[in-house]
């Protein structure tokens, strides 16, 4: 039987994005929504079980809810991971079927993956009979040649029949030789249509849709046709696009927090996590566009990044960026 989540709302997700949502984006983020579905950048099974997978795997409460991505594509491997990320307590595990990067197709995972649709279920199903979390699945519409709608509606079809009712569809195709990941994300074609298609033909499944979504009146046009949307790069050069999701997308009555309340929260977690030895810029990195389009942003921006690497650095860096701002 599919895993059910009736608990996760996923009108709106942070995508997983390599060296970006860690345990210190996610936390920022946070603070800024307290709704939307947050990921864990993508965690390969060797290192979950060949490392200390608390490395990996701790996060703050307050990142609720919460996914785990893992990439792998054996089926034993990944069960195993799965029952680690219930055991830490995360919300969902997804498995990433998407990711065009060469580390990732060395691994044989990520994208190349939709070669190998029976693959992708027998994975879904040794995790779903692992834990008792809603498995996901995070692909594209098609890679190289493998792009036609039959091909991708038969991957659904077979992955849905192992278990997963949740898929989140990046709108491009994947070429796995020729473009670099940053290319694959910009030169295919966006084809929004497609994963409307597969809403109306698999009116049981959830889909949620990724790829070039910049606004929340974009957000609010697809929700329209989908279940729900996953921003990605939009949500770190542009945090305060969160802002208003609680309210227009979740029925929130309190009110946003203002961007100067998130920074006194940001500046109390840093100076709880440089005690314990976390040096500031690896938080403040995050925090760069939090201004973006507001008076003194480039001051902001420029403070931050040229002073949080200073071997003297603490919190005091965030009022000092604020200072900076003023005329």
């Amino acid at each position: 039987m599919p895993n059910a989540s009736p608990t996760l709302d996923r009108r709106l997700s942070i995508a997983p994005m390599l060296d970006w949502t860690d345990r210190y984006c996610r936390f920022f983020l946070r603070q800024i929504s307290r709704h939307v579905l947050l990921y864990t950048e993508m965690i390969t099974t060797g290192a979950l079980l060949h490392q200390e997978p608390a490395r990996f795997l701790d996060f703050d409460a307050d990142e609720h809810p919460l996914a785990l991505q893992l990439g792998g594509s054996e089926p034993s491997a990944l069960a195993a991971c799965a029952r680690l990320a219930g055991q830490w307590g995360y919300d969902e595990v997804n498995l990433n079927v998407g990711c065009p990067s060469d580390r990732v197709q060395s691994g044989r995972f990520g994208a190349c993956l939709m070669a190998e649709p029976q693959l992708v279920a027998d994975c879904v199903a040794a995790m779903s009979e692992a834990v008792p979390l809603p498995v996901t699945v995070k692909h594209r519409i098609g890679i190289d040649d493998m792009d036609g709608y039959d091909q991708l509606a038969h991957f659904v079809d077979t992955v849905a029949a192992a278990g997963c009712n949740t898929f989140i569809v990046h709108a491009r195709k994947a070429w796995l030789q020729g473009l670099s990941p940053k290319q694959n994300r910009e030169i295919p074609p966006l084809r929004y249509e497609v994963v409307h298609r597969l809403k109306a033909d698999f009116r049981d499944l959830e889909f949620v849709l990724n790829g070039g979504i910049k606004t929340m009146a974009e957000i609010e046009h697809q929700l329209k046709h989908i279940d729900g949307v996953m921003i990605g790069r939009e949500a770190h050069q542009n945090p305060w696009l969160l802002a208003d999701a609680d309210r227009r997308l979740f029925g929130a009555l309190a009110p946003s927090p203002t961007r100067h309340e998130v920074v006194a929260r940001m500046q109390a977690f840093v100076a709880r996590q440089s005690a314990k030895g976390v040096p500031p810029h690896r938080i403040t990195r995050h925090m760069l566009g939090l201004f973006q389009g507001q008076p003194g942003a480039r001051a902001w921006r420029r403070h931050l990044s040229e002073n949080a690497h200073r071997s003297n650095a603490g919190a005091e860096i965030l009022n000092e960026a604020l200072a900076c701002m003023r005329p």
